[in-house]
């Protein structure tokens, strides 16, 4: 690994930081998890701005498989490394720690680590990458709204249904192309398993997000009955 990138990565880390507690400055009267969420909705965007931007050939995103990084593929993933182990120090001051959003931060900073290490996989890698970050904002907004006091509002039915039209489409069918591509090309054994990793998580979640945007719509079409019958009456 480059010191260039060892560098930007700790420079990363220090503006994540610092980006946070300037937030928690100035929505003071808000949760942490809520000044944290601001802060993931901002690497979201970048991530997929300068995942986009680093793509070679957009006719094959992910081309040329189980090549060289380039210099900007390096960039971007030093960037979202840099933001995960901000985000995993950030959980461990969290009165609310998760065990599984802890070891899938760890994972993540293993693989996209390894991927900085050997110089290679950057299109598949970055691909992931912008799979993974383009459902987040809406996933974060559905979090932030509940806490301005919109929960269970049409506003937030709206952010649940976009988060989880965007995440399957994005998961299980850009998802299951990319792990395809990633087994089968000349990658190392660690950023196949991480490949093949990412995708069974996205199918359990794909499964939870599913049965959660079920349970709402159900819920809204029983409260919408309550409250028509409740006018006829």
């Amino acid at each position: 690994m480059e010191d260039s990138i060892i560098y930007l990565i700790v420079f990363s880390v220090i503006s994540w930081t610092t980006a946070f507690l300037l937030s928690r400055r100035i929505f003071h009267k808000r949760s942490f998890d809520f000044c944290n969420r601001i802060i993931s909705t901002i690497h979201a965007c970048l991530a997929v701005s300068i995942a986009s931007l680093s793509v070679q050939d957009w006719w094959c995103p992910v081309c040329p498989l189980a090549s060289k990084s380039s210099p900007q593929q390096m960039q971007t993933l030093a960037v979202t490394l840099a933001y995960l182990i901000y985000d995993l120090i950030c959980s461990l001051f969290d009165k609310n720690v998760k065990l599984d959003n802890s070891i899938h931060h760890l994972v993540s900073i293993v693989g996209i680590g390894a991927g900085l290490a050997y110089e290679r996989c950057g299109s598949e890698m970055v691909a992931a990458l912008w799979i993974t970050e383009i459902s987040s904002p809406f996933l974060h907004l559905r979090e932030l709204l509940k806490e301005l006091g919109y929960k269970d509002t049409d506003v937030n039915l709206a952010a649940d249904i976009s988060f989880a039209g965007i995440f399957t489409f994005a998961r299980m069918i850009g998802g299951p192309y990319l792990a395809y591509v990633t087994l089968y090309a000349n990658n190392p054994f660690l950023i196949k398993a991480m490949a093949l990793g990412l995708q069974l998580v996205s199918a359990f979640w794909f499964y939870k997000i599913a049965r959660m945007v079920m349970y709402k719509l159900r819920r809204r079409r029983t409260t919408s009955k309550r409250v028509t019958n409740g006018t006829k009456d």
